[in-house]
């Protein structure tokens, strides 16, 4: 059963632009070697663009737990830890589970 999530961050806004290419490099990773990463998609807000929301979205539990133990991954945190103001993590529940994804 794949694994949905919801992300939002606030970013201190001095650090927008470190913050935008450490969360780019680490998504274009993720998908690029995790085949249990199905979709890592950001965006920030236009009106406020030190808030972003991340859909994510992984195969199954061991992806997901695999996703947060992968180099790319531990970088990204270590790197960032210290630009995000706020962090929620949402656990959601898709409405058409097996929707193929492009």
């Amino acid at each position: 059963m794949s694994i949905v999530r919801i992300a939002t961050l606030v970013v201190d806004f001095a650090l927008l632009e470190q913050f935008k290419s450490a969360l780019k490099e680490q998504i274009e990773e993720s998908i690029r070697v995790e085949p249990g990463v199905l979709t890592l998609y950001a965006v920030a807000e236009k009106d406020h663009p030190s808030r972003f929301t991340i859909l994510e979205i992984y195969a199954d539990q061991a992806a997901y737990e695999a996703h947060l133990t992968a180099p790319h991954f531990i970088k990204y945190k270590n790197a960032t830890g210290g630009m995000v103001k706020a962090l929620q993590l949402v656990e959601s529940e898709p409405l058409i589970p097996g929707m193929k994804i492009k």
